[in-house]
């Protein structure tokens, strides 16, 4: 039989799966997240193989949920130098590249920025033709000074030629080695947010070579031939390739992971999914079987963006989270234990109450051998009352109707949580719950999108809507979709009023199953 392995890395332990032809887990293990990510990888690989004893030649595929790059960003660590191709003069000269970014980020990727003639208007029509030589004056400028490009043109959505025409110049200068970002691929309309994401992207480009190349190494020390895929931010799946095209999709891929896994494992599609873990819990809305994404631009180490997003609702409750006890009554919070918890925690022997120590105290959960003599009950009630009113006000937040709405618990904090919580109809605690990450990483779909904004004074709605299509399809396919797999799963257009003229905004999400013969990528 074959096997696919799935590995989730979070902030507090790193989780890996087995999963056996039919995407029934078959093992899974825990082990502690650490400080460089890789080494934690590499050990929980070895357990699972060690403990499994499966036949290394038997796992086919390997999927990865990783926080190196959200670490890369936030730490402001492996970054690449970036040089920006802004297609934009004269109509954005006014704000420049980069504007309000941090000091700190801009040390480590560079100040080289440029605005060249170019751009679109929001119909396609051509603001500014690309001046050939004045690119290739900026690539000179920039030779040596940077190992990544990225090319922002306006209203690129619309019309990706200048930027496509701006690639290749590019490449005639600097080599076939450079790596490229391009703006139409990654964002939506609104140049700024648009920019930043593509910028990040660019910088992001070492930092996912290097997680690529070590994770495919530690795979084949341990004797393991497999096909390399890195979760999306989507809940789907992404080949190696396509990852080192746009790691910026990988950010946030962690939570999304936890609510494809809690699909699969309950057999839901339309849910509240509540991810507990070790220091944060995390609440998504599964809708068509798929995480709901953000309408908002967002910031990520403080960077606004406007590339997709999953809608999320993150809070400082976990399995780690310390209690304490002040003139007022008790808080809970924001700081946790972590992966310190067994040495911390009073039902271990510590001296830090935790909210794990409280759920064990009330028989929420078993824990041999647990120390929970020193805990007064009256606290572990409070604690627990306030604990539910967090998580209630939080699902109420998330949740589009008054009506009660069913909940999915997962994530190894879950043991929290009471089997009933106002304003739910029904709370889901699946088998292997406690692994829904690493499952959901290891899930077998693939996307594709299309964000874009088309004019509909030379085109019909229903040309539009095909062309939309057409093109998710094509880009679920280049991250390793099956073609005859390939269904429509998401689909949205709202009007732009306040644009002059008929213009539409349509979003498409197409997915299929793993291709045996992952596409490579290419650019459409």
């Amino acid at each position: 039989m074959n096997y696919r392995i799935g590995i989730d890395v979070g902030g507090t332990h790193t989780d890996s799966v087995l999963l056996d032809g039919n995407l029934k887990c078959v093992f899974k293990i825990k082990v502690a997240t650490t400080k460089d990510v890789s080494t934690g990888i590499n050990q929980s690989v070895k357990a699972l193989l060690q403990e499994s004893k499966v036949d290394p030649a038997s796992i086919t595929h390997a999927m990865l949920g990783t926080t190196h790059c959200t670490n890369a960003i936030v730490e402001r660590k492996n970054l690449t130098k970036v040089g920006v191709i802004r297609l934009g003069a004269p109509a954005t000269t006014a704000v420049p590249p980069l504007a309000g970014w941090p000091e700190d980020i801009l040390e480590k990727i560079g100040t080289n920025i440029s605005i060249v003639s170019g751009g679109y208007e929001y119909d396609g029509r051509i603001i500014a033709n690309i001046n050939e030589q004045e690119v290739r004056e900026v690539c000179r400028q920039y030779k040596g000074k940077v190992q990544s490009i990225a090319i922002v043109g306006v209203f690129s959505p619309v019309n990706q030629d200048q930027e496509k025409q701006v690639a290749e110049i590019v490449k005639q200068e600097l080599g076939d080695d450079i790596y490229l970002s391009l703006s139409n691929e990654i964002g939506s309309v609104g140049l700024l947010e648009r920019e930043n994401a593509t910028v990040l992207n660019a910088a992001l480009k070492e930092t996912v070579r290097s997680v690529a190349n070590g994770f495919r190494e530690t795979l084949e020390q341990e004797g393991i031939k497999a096909r390399i895929y890195f979760g999306q931010n989507d809940g789907t799946l992404m080949t190696s390739e396509f990852a080192l095209e746009y790691p910026i999709l990988t950010i946030a891929s962690g939570p999304t992971n936890s609510i494809r896994g809690a699909a699969h494992l309950t057999g839901l599609k339309d849910a509240l999914v509540v991810d507990i873990g070790g220091t944060t819990t995390d609440i998504g809305v599964l809708v068509n079987g798929f995480p709901r994404q953000s309408s908002l631009a967002v910031d990520i180490g403080s960077i606004r963006t406007n590339f997709r997003m999953p809608d999320l609702l993150s809070f400082g409750l976990g399995g780690g989270t310390v209690i304490r006890r002040n003139e007022e009554g008790i808080t809970i919070g924001p700081d946790s234990v972590g992966y310190l918890l067994s040495e911390k925690g009073v039902i271990f022997g510590g001296d830090t109450l935790t909210t794990t120590d409280v759920a064990v105290k009330l028989g929420k959960y078993q824990f041999e051998n647990a120390r929970t003599e020193a805990i007064e009950h009256e606290l572990a009630v409070k604690a627990d009352r306030l604990m539910m009113e967090m998580l209630e006000e939080a699902i109420d937040r998330m949740k589009t109707s008054q009506e009660d709405v069913p909940v999915i618990l997962v994530g190894g904090g879950s043991i929290l949580v009471s089997s009933q919580l106002q304003g739910v109809a029904k709370v889901y605690r699946p088998e292997n719950y406690d692994a829904a990450n690493a499952i959901g990483a290891a899930l077998g779909e693939v996307s594709g999108e299309t964000d874009k904004v088309y004019s509909l004074e030379k085109k019909s709605y229903e040309e539009v809507i095909e062309d939309a299509k057409q093109n998710a399809i094509k880009a679920a396919i280049a991250a390793g979709a099956a073609p005859e797999t390939i269904k429509i799963v998401q689909m949205e257009d709202i009007p732009l009023a306040y644009l002059p003229g008929n213009s539409i905004h349509v979003k498409v999400k197409a997915a299929g199953t793993l291709s045996s013969e992952a596409a490579s990528v290419t650019r459409t």
